[in-house]
């Protein structure tokens, strides 16, 4: 019996270093052996460029791995920049739109909730026009990594009320059209029943994300890979606390950079530097970066993003993470950075709201410290102990419990079980 046909659209999908892309990646490839996946997706652009080799086609299909990836041309953009950010949105979604008639005979449509709005409106947009092979509409399935416009609103990005309106109006419309709604923490499944409060509250189940413990692990400091990225950032010898991702609106970075310059001077019992290290980029490095020069902070340090098969050496540089997110995020953003961290085994420094799912499993688990959202007090005395308990057992300790957890809970095979228990339960 020929398998069945699903459609994702991933807005980003690897090579782009996008969590959501590796992500989207694991999922379409990991049920490969149950359903044939074709994946709509930008030409790579996540960090605002395109290359060249993706300049001049409407559409550009590869096989990647076994999936048929459709990829879509749009502009160049900059992350600080609003007009170009919503211009090259809304390229990507029409173009999305267009590429649905070359997926051929569709099953299901399994979308996620980026871009905001946008993505969900794409899948309702493919179900209504792609049929299976009996000429019935295809099953849709909308997860949402991130609940807008709730996130939207609570970051102030966009506070023009009508706006936010029509963009909830929309969102709960494509919560209400899928036959599955899937969301990644506990937090999540709450703001969706209070989106419904009152009413029919759609189907719906919990997946948290993963990390594939196959390829991010624990390594030690003198391992060839995480001894040169060390040695080739000026990491050697020091006590690194690493911000490792999106360098976006969602973090509080601009609040937290104050208490990190707090620091400037201090060192460990045992004599080594303290260094706070940010891997990646996003709209609010420039302003990092600039205040890093308007303090003279030369405890900081900026990398770039890394390629995947370096992540493995980048997370494992570090002595302590941080896992961060905004205050008003609970329940409509889950960092999915943390899954990486207890990957590599290494304690979390958290600044969550307490009932977020990422705080919930730190608390579940012993493997950091915790303060909450605008605590810039609480933030500075759980760095301090940190570094004061650099080297110790007890830090170990809370890598060691992050680790022991994701094995037997949060790997990729685990999730992605679900996930094809979830798509087969629709009668697929």
């Amino acid at each position: 019996m020929s398998k069945k046909k699903i459609l994702i659209y991933a807005h980003y999908y690897a090579p782009d270093v996008a969590s959501t892309g590796q992500l989207l990646k694991d999922l379409a490839e990991g049920i490969l052996s149950e359903f044939d996946v074709t994946v709509i997706c930008t030409v790579p652009s996540y960090t605002g460029t395109v290359s060249d080799a993706y300049r001049d086609k409407k559409f550009y299909i590869e096989d990647m791995n076994g999936v048929k990836v459709i990829r879509v041309p749009v502009p160049e953009f900059t992350k600080s920049s609003k007009k170009s950010r919503i211009k090259n949105l809304a390229v990507y979604y029409l173009n999305a739109r267009k590429a649905a008639k070359l997926s051929g005979v569709v099953d299901c449509v399994f979308t996620i909730s980026q871009p905001p709005i946008m993505g969900g409106m794409l899948g309702i947009y493919a179900r209504n026009r792609l049929r299976n092979a009996e000429g019935r509409r295809p099953k849709l399935i909308y997860c949402i990594q991130d609940f807008n416009p709730e996130q939207t609103a609570a970051t102030g990005y966009f506070k023009l009320k009508p706006l936010l309106s029509v963009a909830s109006f929309l969102d709960k419309r494509t919560c209400r059209k899928s036959d599955l709604v899937i969301t990644v923490g506990r937090d999540l499944v709450d703001t969706l029943r209070n989106r419904f409060k009152g009413g029919k509250v759609p189907n719906y189940t919990m997946i948290n994300n993963w990390i594939d413990e196959k390829e991010i692990y624990p390594l030690s400091f003198s391992e060839a890979g995480v001894e040169a990225f060390r040695k080739e950032w000026g990491l050697e010898g020091k006590f690194v606390i690493m911000y490792s991702g999106n360098i976006g609106l969602y973090y509080d970075l601009e609040g937290l950079i104050s208490v990190m310059a707090g620091f400037k001077g201090a060192r460990t019992p045992d004599g080594r530097e303290v260094v706070f290290a940010f891997v990646g980029a996003g709209s609010v490095l420039d302003k990092l970066l600039k205040y890093k020069e308007e303090n003279d902070c030369d405890n900081m340090i900026f990398i770039p993003y890394q390629d995947k098969d370096k992540l493995i050496y980048s997370l494992n540089a570090a002595d302590v993470h941080w896992c961060v997110n905004a205050k008003g995020i609970k329940g409509v953003s889950c960092p999915s950075k943390f899954y990486g961290i207890i990957g590599v085994g290494k304690p979390v420094m958290g600044v969550l709201e307490k009932g977020s799912e990422i705080c919930m499993l730190m608390e579940e688990t012993g493997c950091g410290l915790i303060a909450e959202p605008g605590d810039y007090d609480k933030v500075s005395r759980n760095l301090d102990w940190f570094i004061k308990n650099a080297g110790t057992q007890e830090l170990a300790e809370m890598g060691r419990k992050g680790h022991d957890y994701l094995v037997v809970n949060l790997t990729k095979d685990i999730s992605i079980a679900k996930y094809t228990e979830s798509i087969k339960a629709l009668g697929l």
